[in-house]
């Protein structure tokens, strides 16, 4: 049997099949834009749901007339069902708190008709993958995602007698109170092993991993004279390229050395408000360390040239570039050489909707094609391959994110970093020798700590699925 393509499961002979609205209200608000406030009364919207329920704390304010309008269209009480309908689809919540509010009209309120109708059984019955079926089947898909009034009242829900409601809700809930459990120590153990990573990383830059070898090594080559040869190699490819550029434009080389003088040493790291460091390392600024800083292609198609890769911020995946699932565009021979990415290459995340993620650093291995990256991203080439290992590890101690957290700019619910500001970001330089045992050390320590993680994301992701597992088996009668 089926209604709307949606077909309807075997349930037990004492519950029936309704129609939502053969047991719940259904409304929402008018559509007016609300008259906010700075103080006033509490506007809840779909951005406003966590995985908890409701997030009070960043509640936007309206007007108190509003609260008399909601009133008479939806008639708010406790015990009633918050169901998101617009933009985000599915999501629903109960509303069980003693205080008065107003809900966006992308919110429907649900409410029940009568005491034959538990409201935590509708809840749970709402967030089942058969609900979300429906609901998904009957959203308008031009522009924004909206599913109307009528639709959700006329939602198919296997509706069980009160006793057995009661009995299924008591159920699910002590099933999902274990895999609360469960993901919660899930999360005391990332949560660890992340203090961990950043103690590591932090003696690490600070050179406290390595005091016993530079006792066992006092001879090495120091930072100092490290740095000195990079800013000649800097030098000298700056040189290499202007002369490149100078003869495809003029046919010939420059005639005189008077060029040269257009070169800018990059500016020295200010140095009064930072720690001293371990005997034979330097601060150097990232702009000193690298020859180049250079935004990322800004094209999202062309007709002309021949499709590559276009590396995207959804490319991205727990700090490494996936090339599953990667998007191509027409690129020509020009942009190609302009802005393809080659191994030891570092992306730096300039533009991303999260604080965490902005300014993050990515080490660029082997690629399989031809690559590019896009303008989301910054390219910064070093002198050495080490240099890039380097600054990649530095790009996740904490000292590094803060400076990003304090100088990132914020609008419209994006982050950007910009080159001025990491350019000018001064970094300890270990001697070359001690860097590889830096990074030896740490590959050593660090290991076995993304094998546990990723093994507890797995295992997190696999309680969501187990709790559609448990929803599916309680309303279809064979939880309880």
């Amino acid at each position: 049997m089926t209604t709307d393509n949606y077909v309807k499961y075997k349930i037990p002979e004492s519950w029936k099949w309704v129609k939502l609205e053969g047991i719940c209200a259904v409304t929402d608000r008018d559509h007016r834009t609300p008259k906010y406030t700075q103080d006033g009364i509490p506007l809840i919207s779909p951005k406003d749901f966590n995985e908890n329920g409701i997030n009070f704390s960043e509640l936007k304010s309206v007007d108190k007339s509003e609260l008399e309008a909601f009133k008479k269209k939806c008639n708010p009480e406790k015990g009633d069902i918050l169901y998101s309908r617009i933009g985000t689809i599915g999501e629903a919540r109960l509303f069980n708190f003693d205080f008065e509010f107003v809900a966006l009209h992308s919110i429907a309120l649900i409410k029940p008709l009568s005491d034959a109708v538990q409201s935590k059984y509708l809840l749970y019955l709402l967030q089942t993958p058969d609900i979300r079926k429906q609901a998904l089947h009957n959203v308008k898909s031009v522009g924004t995602p909206d599913l109307g009034l009528k639709r959700i009242k006329n939602f198919d829900i296997p509706l069980a007698p009160l006793d057995q409601q009661k009995l299924i809700v008591s159920e699910i809930e002590k099933q999902f109170s274990r895999l609360d459990e469960a993901v919660a120590a899930l999360r005391r153990i990332q949560a660890n092993l992340k203090r961990y990573k950043a103690s590591v990383l932090k003696s690490a830059v600070e050179g406290k991993l390595t005091e016993q070898w530079r006792k066992e090594h006092p001879d090495v080559e120091q930072a100092s004279q490290v740095l000195k040869r990079i800013l000649a190699e800097r030098k000298k490819k700056w040189e290499e390229d202007y002369v490149k550029k100078y003869v495809a434009a003029h046919g010939h080389a420059p005639k005189d050395d008077l060029w040269k003088k257009k070169y800018k040493e990059p500016a020295l790291p200010d140095i009064s408000n930072l720690p001293e460091l371990s005997k034979g390392w330097v601060w150097a600024t990232i702009e000193q360390l690298s020859t180049e800083f250079m935004n990322g292609y800004g094209k999202r198609s062309q007709v002309i040239g021949m499709p590559r890769i276009v590396l995207r911020l959804a490319d991205i995946i727990n700090g490494e570039i996936s090339y599953a699932d990667v998007r191509r565009i027409n690129c020509t021979d020009d942009e190609m050489q302009k802005y393809a990415l080659s191994a030891n290459d570092l992306l730096i995340l300039r533009v991303n909707g999260s604080p965490d993620l902005v300014g993050r650093v990515l080490l660029v291995r082997q690629t399989p094609e031809e690559v590019l990256y896009c303008d989301h991203f910054i390219r910064v080439r070093c002198s050495t391959p080490d240099l890039a290992v380097w600054l990649r590890i530095y790009g996740d101690v904490e000292r590094f994110r803060r400076y990003i957290d304090l100088n990132k700019v914020s609008s419209a619910g994006q982050n950007t970093v910009s080159q001025g500001m990491l350019s000018i970001f001064a970094v300890p330089l270990p001697p070359i020798k001690e860097q590889h045992r830096i990074v030896a050390e740490i590959d050593s320590r660090l290991s076995i700590v993304h094998e546990v993680v990723t093994q507890a994301d797995v295992n997190i992701k696999r309680t969501d699925r187990l709790r559609q597992s448990i929803l599916k088996k309680a309303f279809s009668g064979r939880l309880v």
